[in-house]
């Protein structure tokens, strides 16, 4: 099997820092002390492909070669985790762009590959959707961005080195896009961009769905309950937790996170760092997130700046509509840290009514 492997570098680094998005932000996201995230994911990729492979999970290294595009963009991952990848090019400078994803992948088509593997998030989705179109290479997204809506991506780095190395067919799947002012606007209008092709697995996410029902007493018994608790409470983004956030009374930053202390705002639109500095390790907090439509994460999609470190310091809340619900069967996580992933797995309660609960398994 012959594998394109493209990463963009700069995906996902606007998360912590408060941006919601990379496009047009990446100086701004530097200044602010991000961190790229794409290559930690790449490279978490390619060694649970390797460790597969070296278990002969699915076959053995001698019939998977590995096609890359230089440094950054794919082959400092790959040299990384131990594969020799016949490198095809070469970014033109510095900071990536579209038109250097696009030349990779239209190499790799040309190349005769049988998958593409890029590392990324919408946006990349949709460039590597734009170079493959006409053709039927399969695409497989490693997720990295920020907001992650299309269903091309695997739900963890993890997962799409099993999709590798185990598919055995493809269907066409959606390639959704956002506005990036708009989102940071608080507007979220998921549009499709393509339909591509992709391997047939069960670790595959879906589309966004956008949620609807009435979330009122929802969003009353959940404010009740902060009011009367002390805690400092960490909000997440999104339409429910914004109600809560509305019963509150305050408005809050709709796709942004802000935190509540002893009946006012502390901080609204919080980064990580933010974060950090409010959160008292040895104090009682307590995160309020509901889990993306259709999907199911309530970490890892479109709330970065709720970080490994912020989590661990915090008890953690699951608020949903039941008509939210009957889109999802299960909870997911994917936060960066494999270690937390597996501590938050499992049983737990979600919120769904002024004081009705639910259980459903975080996997």
């Amino acid at each position: 099997m012959r594998i394109g492997f493209v990463v963009n570098p700069i995906a996902g680094m606007g998360g912590r820092v408060g941006l919601k998005g990379t496009d047009g932000k990446v100086d701004e996201a530097r200044r602010r002390g991000a961190e790229p995230r794409a290559p930690v994911r790449a490279r978490r990729a390619l060694d649970a492909l390797s460790d597969r492979i070296a278990a002969g999970h699915g076959g053995s290294d001698a019939d998977l070669e590995l096609l890359a595009w230089g440094g950054g963009m794919g082959t400092d991952a790959a040299r990384a985790a131990g594969f020799e990848p016949t490198v095809l090019g070469s970014p033109d400078s510095g900071d990536t762009t579209t038109a250097d994803t696009e030349r990779a992948v239209a190499a790799f088509v040309d190349a005769g590959v049988d998958l593409v593997v890029f590392v990324g998030g919408d946006g990349t989705a949709g460039d590597v959707a734009a170079a493959v179109e006409g053709t039927e290479t399969p695409i497989l997204g490693v997720p990295a961005g920020v907001k992650v809506y299309s269903s091309v991506f695997a739900v963890s780095p993890e997962d799409a080195a099993e999709i590798v190395r185990t598919f055995e067919r493809t269907e066409r799947r959606e390639v959704m896009d956002i506005d990036e002012d708009q989102y940071r606007d608080g507007e979220v209008n998921p549009e499709l961009r393509a339909v591509a092709w992709v391997p047939v697995a069960e670790a595959l996410q879906s589309s966004k769905q956008l949620g609807g029902g009435n979330v009122e007493a929802l969003a009353a018994g959940v404010a009740d309950d902060i009011r009367a608790s002390g805690k400092t409470i960490v909000l997440g983004p999104g339409s429910t937790v914004g109600a809560v956030k509305a019963e509150l009374g305050f408005s809050g930053s709709p796709i942004g996170v802000d935190v509540w202390r002893d009946g006012e705002v502390v901080v609204l639109d919080a980064t990580e760092t933010d974060l950090l500095e409010v959160l008292d390790p040895d104090a009682d907090n307590t995160i309020v997130v509901s889990p993306i439509g259709g999907q199911g994460f309530v970490f890892g999609r479109g709330n970065p700046q709720l970080s490994p470190a912020v989590i661990r310091r915090c008890d953690v809340e699951v608020v949903a509509s039941a008509s939210k619900l009957e889109t999802i069967s299960e909870l997911r996580v994917d936060t960066d840290d494999p270690d937390l992933d597996a501590d938050l797995r499992g049983w737990t309660k979600a919120r769904i009514g002024r004081v009705e609960r639910r259980m459903l398994k975080i996997v």
